[in-house]
C-alpha cells in the first residue's frame, strides 16, 4: 500500500530511524547523582546544595550530604535546580499528530459509549509532539480519548479510558505507567445555539427539542452503569457463564465498583451541577476536567471533594459576560476554597506549555508553591498515582528534571532530563528548525 508515493514500509523504516533521537530503551540501568543543585523535593523544604541518587529506575536517596556512589555517574549542578518531572494530566500526545490531516488522528472512535478502549492501545511512541513536550520538563502525560480541545461531544459520551505513560521510550510496554486510570465521560450539554461551519452561521434550537436529546443521553449513561452493575453481580454470583461476554460492559464494572474515577470533561456552570448530581446518585467517583465554570459552583465542588483538572489559563472565557481574566484568576479562588486541583493542556501541540500555564497563574495571585504542586503532585494524587509520582522521594520513579532557574517562567531552559532513572534527550524538531534558520545564509543587499 501507498499514500502519496512512499510505501508504509518506508514510513516505518523512517520512524524507526528517528526514535533514537526521542528517548530510549527503559531496559538500561544506570546509577546517576545529581549533585551541588538546590534540590525542590515538593515533600518538604527545598535542600540547598542537595544530592539526588537515581538507581534502578527509582530515586534511591536524596540528601544534603549523601555519599556519591562509586558506580553513579555524576551530574554537577551546581548553580542549578532540580525538580520533579512535570505532568501534564489531560492531553492527547500520541493520539494526534497534525490536526488538520485526518490520517494522523486517534483520538476517538464512532459511537457515543465505548468505555472499552483504551488510549494506551493507540498512542503513537514515534509522535513528533513527545520530544517537543519533553524538552520543556513535562515527563509524563495521560492521553484522554475523546477530548478534542474543549469539544464535550468530540468523543461520544464515553469516549475510553485514559492512560498515563512516561515520555520516552521505543513502545508503549515500556513508557506505560498505567494502563487506565480514568473513564472519560463528555458530559452532555443543553445547547440551543450551536455553529454551522458549512455555512459559517449560527443556528438555533428549540429548547425542548434539546433537552430531550439531552434527557436520552443522560438515561442512555444511566442504563449503562446499572446493566454493568448487574454484569458484576452475575460474576460475583459465578452466573457469569449464562451471560454472553461483554467488552463494554467489563470495561464499566471497576468504574461501578468505585475503583476506577470517572473524568467528567464539563465546562458550563449548569452541567458541572448535572454531572455532579447525577455522579452523587451513580456513587461513582468523579474528577471534573475543564471546568471554565468551577469558580461558579466552587462550594459545591468542596462539598462532594471532587478535584479539578483545569484547562489552559492563556485564553478567553467561555462565556461573553464573564471576566476576561476569570481563566487565570480561578486557580487562586479554587485553591482559597480548598479544592484540589492540577493544570492541563487538553491538547497535543501545546502541551509544552503547561509551566507557564501555571506561572500564569501565579502572577494572578496563586502562591508559587502551590502552582509548582499543580503540575506535579496535584495530579498525581487526583489520578492515584502519587505513590510513584508528583515529588523527588526515595522509592518513587525517577523522574526528575534540572533546570537554570524557575520552570515556570517561560525563559527557563531544561539542562537534564530524566525519565525512569534514564538520561532523556531534550532534542527535537522545534531546535532542529531553531538551528536550521539560523544557520542560514543571509542574503546579500
Amino acid at each position: 500500500m501507498k499514500i502519496g508515493g512512499r510505501s508504509w514500509a518506508l514510513l516505518l523504516a523512517a520512524a524507526l530511524v528517528a526514535i533514537p533521537m526521542w528517548g530510549q530503551s527503559a531496559a538500561t540501568s544506570t546509577t546517576y547523582a545529581i549533585k551541588g543543585g538546590k534540590v525542590f523535593t515538593l515533600a518538604g523544604a527545598p535542600i540547598e546544595n542537595g544530592v539526588v541518587i537515581i538507581r534502578d529506575g527509582k530515586i534511591a536517596a536524596v540528601g544534603a550530604d549523601l555519599a556519591v556512589p562509586g558506580d553513579a555517574k555524576v551530574i554537577d549542578a551546581t548553580g542549578l535546580e532540580v525538580y520533579p518531572g512535570l505532568f501534564d494530566p489531560i492531553t492527547q500526545i500520541g493520539l494526534t499528530e497534525v490536526s488538520a490531516v485526518s490520517a494522523t488522528q486517534d483520538i476517538s472512535e464512532l459511537g457515543d459509549f465505548n468505555p472499552e478502549l483504551v488510549a494506551a492501545t493507540a498512542v503513537n511512541p514515534a509522535s513528533a509532539h513527545i520530544p517537543v513536550t519533553r524538552a520543556n520538563g513535562i515527563t509524563e502525560v495521560i492521553a484522554t480519548p475523546g477530548t478534542a480541545g474543549f469539544d464535550s461531544q468530540a468523543g461520544g459520551i464515553i469516549a475510553g479510558q485514559a492512560s498515563a505513560f512516561n515520555l520516552a521510550g521505543w513502545t508503549m510496554d515500556e513508557m506505560q505507567i498505567k494502563r487506565s486510570v480514568a473513564m472519560v465521560i463528555n458530559w452532555p450539554s443543553i445547547q440551543t445555539r450551536t455553529f454551522d461551519l458549512s455555512t459559517f452561521s449560527i443556528k438555533e434550537k428549540p429548547y425542548s427539542d434539546v433537552k430531550k436529546e439531552y434527557d436520552k443521553s443522560v438515561n442512555q449513561l444511566s442504563d449503562w452503569l446499572d446493566r454493568a452493575r448487574h454484569y458484576a453481580q452475575a460474576k460475583q454470583k459465578g452466573s457469569a457463564a449464562l451471560y454472553e461476554r461483554d467488552l463494554k460492559l467489563e470495561a464499566l464494572v471497576p468504574v461501578v465498583e468505585g475503583k476506577l474515577p470517572v473524568l467528567v470533561i464539563a465546562d458550563e456552570e449548569r452541567d458541572i451541577r448535572n454531572a455532579v448530581e447525577f455522579c452523587s446518585k451513580q456513587n461513582l467517583k468523579m474528577i471534573l476536567g475543564g471546568g471554565a465554570d468551577a469558580w461558579k459552583v466552587k462550594d459545591l465542588l468542596k462539598e462532594k471533594k471532587i478535584p479539578v483538572v483545569l484547562g489552559p489559563t492563556e485564553r478567553l472565557p467561555e462565556q461573553e459576560d464573564t471576566p476576561y481574566d476569570k481563566p487565570m484568576t480561578q486557580p487562586s479562588e479554587l485553591f482559597a476554597t480548598g479544592i484540589p486541583f492540577a493544570f492541563s493542556s487538553f491538547g497535543a501541540a501545546f502541551s509544552r506549555r503547561l509551566p507557564q500555564y501555571a506561572g500564569t497563574a501565579v502572577a494572578y495571585g496563586l502562591p508559587h508553591d502551590e502552582a509548582l504542586k499543580a503540575v506535579t503532585l496535584n495530579a498525581a494524587q487526583i489520578f492515584g498515582l502519587a505513590d510513584r509520582l508528583g515529588t523527588i522521594e526515595p522509592g518513587k520513579l525517577g523522574n526528575v528534571i534540572v533546570t537554570n532557574g524557575d520552570p515556570l517562567e517561560i525563559q527557563t531552559q531544561v539542562r537534564y532530563l530524566f525519565i525512569e532513572g534514564q538520561l532523556a534527550s531534550t532534542d527535537n524538531r522545534h531546535g532542529e528548525l531553531y538551528q536550521q534558520y539560523r544557520s542560514r545564509p543571509q542574503a546579500a543587499h
